[in-house]
């Protein structure tokens, strides 16, 4: 493939008027961008949110920089409290959880932070007609109340051993929020939080700008000015580091490799359960047969993606859940054999043509892939694929679109997708594969339907036990190899490069969302300048 060589020539020709560009960018202080000022900072990540609110689903798994959570994950993602004083007590059945809240903490506009606040942060997402696509991570719920101004109880149907995770999820202030339309309201752009930082503007499709909220209960942050600059095309990201645009930027790993050796800057590898599918709709002749599914699945050379596209910087995947993880199923593992997916297609019926190209019952194996524009990382996951795919005559046509292009045809049309959630495997697996939720935005693409996986996503996630979950997940897993509703390609390792003028600055195990929460800036109200 020639994905490389197309990246170096295209950088080389917007160098010279990125580079003037860039110069003349500056922050909604004032400031140039890439200034040498050591208390503010300009990092480029690819994407954007939808939306600020939490109640729709912005920082759901933490580092939200405007708000907070009951708890939050540490540099190993152990949880910790925040806006708890403390970890929760659990009753012996798992069904309760007691928060005690920390005391004098205040919204950015001044106002008290109290239990009121947790109470309608959860009932609001847990409520219908609220329009938030995660609703079902908390579907445990089944009551919160106050006790008090510092108390919040959990009362849960099951006992969901991940609960305590999911109270990183950032709480929303009850006197702003519960007094506008929460899917529309002025909310949902101009957020107030207990966080580190204040949102001072969003100019979509450009950046994000904070500032450090002077009254933070945490202390405050040495880095007074945050930005955000939102570069969807991987190139121009990379361009603009260079020409001192941008003091930090994450990278496609091929790209980043041209940072490591230049001066003052930093490389910064974080693992993640961030992995790259192709989903195959049931609704497609070609995509939803099983014995094309079960093909592709083999005839795809996973590791050779690892090699050339990532670098070596990720692995293999064979489903949401990582090799590494304690919760892969081993033996699930399918290895690249080219022989055995056109015998699987012969003994299903789809013989080749003339053009190598199979057909069954006059229908031709062909279908379209789409891949998300200006994401380099995808397209040359999604070429490699069709590559493979044709070995196996299968032909599979490329094509880049926004996401207001890609979402009306996700029911018929391929995506070449990404997700993951580091932690608990039900985060990784039910909204991806249960079939209720198919059709429902972003969650299961596919429109993937298998009862036996829905009714062990239901087990794994209704029992106590691990054991029962481990084996109930086993299921899920070996279903999966059995008729993949998605070819899973690679797990893949987020590459960031910084500016090194700060102390502090880590990494976490991260998820899929990268570089809005993520990357060496998740715990940027503790970095320090250096001397």
């Amino acid at each position: 493939m020639t994905g490389r060589s197309i990246r170096a020539a295209a950088a080389t020709a917007m160098a010279a008027a990125l580079t003037f560009g860039a110069a003349a960018c500056s922050n909604p202080d004032g400031e140039q961008a890439g200034s040498t000022a050591k208390d503010s900072a300009v990092v480029g990540i690819a994407y954007e949110p939808d939306s600020l609110s939490p109640l729709l689903g912005y920082g759901k798994d933490g580092n939200s920089k405007i708000f907070d959570g009951l708890l939050a994950f540490d540099e190993d993602m152990k949880l910790r409290p925040a806006l708890a004083a403390k970890l929760p007590e659990v009753t012996a059945d798992g069904r309760t959880y007691t928060y005690k809240l920390r005391r004098g903490v205040k919204f950015s506009d001044g106002k008290p932070f109290g239990a009121k606040d947790v109470v309608f942060t959860y009932r609001t997402i847990l409520d219908k007609k609220t329009n938030n696509a995660s609703r079902t991570e908390l579907d445990a719920v089944e009551d919160v109340k106050a006790v008090g101004d510092d108390t919040v109880v959990f009362t849960l149907k099951y006992p969901y051993a991940p609960f305590a995770q999911r109270t990183v999820l950032p709480i929303a202030p009850e006197h702003v929020a519960g007094r506008q339309d929460v899917n529309t309201g002025p909310f949902t752009t101009k957020p107030i939080g207990t966080g580190p930082y204040i949102l001072t503007g969003w100019s979509k499709g450009e950046k994000l700008s904070f500032r450090a909220n002077p009254n933070y209960w945490g202390g405050v942050p040495a880095v007074k000015r945050f930005t955000m600059a939102i570069i969807k095309d991987d190139d121009v990201r990379a361009t603009r580091l260079r020409a001192g645009d941008l003091d930090g930027a994450i990278l496609p790993p091929n790209l980043a490799k041209g940072f490591k050796t230049e001066p003052g800057r930093k490389t910064y590898e974080a693992t993640t359960y961030d992995y790259r599918t192709v989903t195959l709709p049931t609704h497609n002749k070609v995509a939803g047969d099983t014995a094309v599914r079960r093909a592709l699945d083999i005839a795809v050379d996973r590791q050779a993606m690892v090699d050339s596209i990532l670098e070596g910087a990720g692995k293999p995947a064979y489903g949401p859940v990582p090799t590494g993880s304690p919760w892969f199923t081993q033996g699930t593992e399918r290895r690249h054999d080219l022989a055995g997916a056109k015998k699987l297609l012969d003994e299903a019926g789809w013989k080749a043509g003339k053009d190598g190209i199979r057909v069954k019952n006059g229908v031709r194996a062909a279908f379209p892939l789409w891949y998300l524009t200006g994401d380099k990382l995808r397209q040359d996951h999604a070429l490699a694929y069709a590559s493979d795919a044709k070995k196996a005559g299968i032909d599979i046509t490329i094509k880049a679109g926004t996401w207001e292009v890609i979402e009306p045809r996700m029911e018929h049309d391929a995506v070449l997708a990404g997700g993951g959630a580091p932690g608990d495997p039900d985060f990784d697996q039910y909204l991806l594969l249960t079939s209720s939720l198919a059709g429902d935005g972003f969650n299961n693409m596919a429109w993937y339907d298998n009862p036996a996986v829905d009714k062990a996503l239901e087990a794994g996630r209704r029992s106590g036990k691990t054991a029962e979950r481990k084996a109930a997940y086993d299921t899920v897993q070996r279903e999966l190899a059995k008729n993949p509703g998605y070819t899973f390609l690679t797990h893949i390792d987020h590459v960031y490069v910084v500016n090194d003028k700060w102390n502090g600055l880590t990494t976490q195990t991260e998820p899929h969302d990268h570089g809005l929460a993520s990357g060496p800036w998740w715990n940027i109200e503790d970095w320090t300048p250096k001397k």
